[in-house]
């Protein structure tokens, strides 16, 4: 299988959002993307705030634009700024290189898509994200390198 279903799309979103309210999270956005960058899924908790379907698309969206995981994109933000304000800048501000975006990748390895989650610190999104993602068992690619 090269390409995501809507069926796994809603179960990773159902999963991070279980995963959210099972560790009494704030309310969060989660984007789920196809591996051609198009939305899947979209789910907004009540009481979520204004940006975070932005800031869940851009971390979706910016991981799966350069190829790896939401740590991994901070980490060479930090390292390149002057390159990761190009990007944004030819990206129209699509990318936010935080943990909490990340890969989703198919039991040969292979990326179907990406999740991005907003709404509590980036860490605590991301433990939301790759719960959702081995939900659906698949697997999560965070871009941690430890």
């Amino acid at each position: 299988m090269n390409s995501m279903l809507l069926e796994q799309a809603n179960t990773i979103a159902d999963g991070a959002l279980h995963k959210a309210r099972e560790l009494k999270f704030a309310p969060m956005t989660v984007a789920v993307l196809d591996a051609g960058g198009q939305l899947k899924v979209l789910k907004r908790e009540d009481d979520a705030s204004l940006l975070r379907p932005e800031i869940a698309l851009g971390k979706a969206w910016g991981v799966l634009g350069m190829g790896f995981g939401g740590r991994e994109l901070a980490r060479r933000s930090e390292l390149m700024p002057i390159f990761f304000t190009a990007l944004n800048a030819m990206s129209g501000g699509r990318m936010v290189p935080l943990a909490g975006g990340v890969l989703i990748r198919n039991r040969e390895g292979q990326v179907i898509g990406s999740v991005g989650i907003s709404g509590d610190t980036s860490d605590n999104d991301e433990i939301c994200a790759v719960f959702g993602v081995e939900t659906a068992g698949l697997s999560a690619d965070t871009g941690r390198t430890d």
